[in-house]
């Protein structure tokens, strides 16, 4: 099954939120996020990262290519690969050690870490949903990859389906 709804800037949050829910529903995951520049990637990890209990700043790991957060239990790791110079980085900075129970991967730029990165469990996929208005919009598609990625996707189905945010 996939799931496709399209959202505004403002909406992210709540949609943020569900997709928090439904991957601690499942112990954890790896989302990957894929979409070109300004489509909203960050803005959803930083929802879902505040929705699964983080108060503080969250930083943008775009040069520090990672950046962990310790929530409410569950671990998110919020990765941003677009400056990643060579896949194998990745082993040296110990994405290993991530793969850990009750843990959370949002990966910006998933492509660039190919061969390296594990399998996803969801693929978010961003794409322009511009009004003929000029209004934004974003058009989010979810993927369940793997058996538990279609427990989650499954789960957002009944909060967002169905509905332009």
């Amino acid at each position: 099954m996939v799931l496709s709804i399209t959202v505004n800037e403002i909406a992210m949050a709540s949609v943020g939120q569900h997709v928090a829910a439904a991957v601690r529903a499942e112990g954890g995951g790896i989302v990957y996020l894929d979409g070109t520049l300004g489509m909203g990637k960050t803005t959803l990890s930083r929802a879902v990262i505040q929705a699964c209990g983080w108060a503080g700043k969250v930083k943008s790991p775009t040069y520090t290519l990672l950046e962990p957060y310790e929530c409410d239990g569950i671990t998110v790791v919020h990765f941003d690969l677009y400056r990643l110079a060579d896949a194998e980085e990745l082993e040296f900075m110990g994405l290993r050690d991530y793969l850990l129970p009750d843990t959370l991967w949002l990966v910006e730029w998933p492509e660039r870490g190919a061969g390296v990165l594990p399998e996803a469990d969801v693929v978010i996929h961003f794409s322009d949903a511009g009004a003929s208005d000029g209004s934004d919009g974003r058009l989010l598609r979810f993927e369940g990859a793997t058996a538990a990625g279609q427990r989650i996707v499954d789960h957002l189905s009944l909060p967002l389906a169905g509905h332009a945010l």
